[in-house]
């Protein structure tokens, strides 16, 4: 399978987040990049990350939590 490469933007778009949120998770070591010119992210380091924080409140990336659902 052929390896893509998302920017930062385009990871934000996919995530439903900002640029800045996203060179947070990079910056605290949650996604993991490389730098190209600009940083990227793989299609698979992306789907990791979403795999492995799924359940997590990542809302402050340096103090992740488990997610409380709210029962309605």
């Amino acid at each position: 399978m052929e390896e893509v490469l998302y920017t930062v933007t385009e990871v934000s778009k996919l995530i439903k987040t900002n640029p800045a949120y996203v060179y947070s998770l990079i910056n605290n070591g949650l996604l993991p990049a490389l730098k190209l010119g600009s940083l990227k992210v793989t299609r698979s380091s992306l789907l990791k990350f979403l795999e492995t924080y799924e359940g997590k409140d990542l809302t402050d990336p340096t103090n992740i939590k488990e997610l409380k659902l709210m029962k309605g």
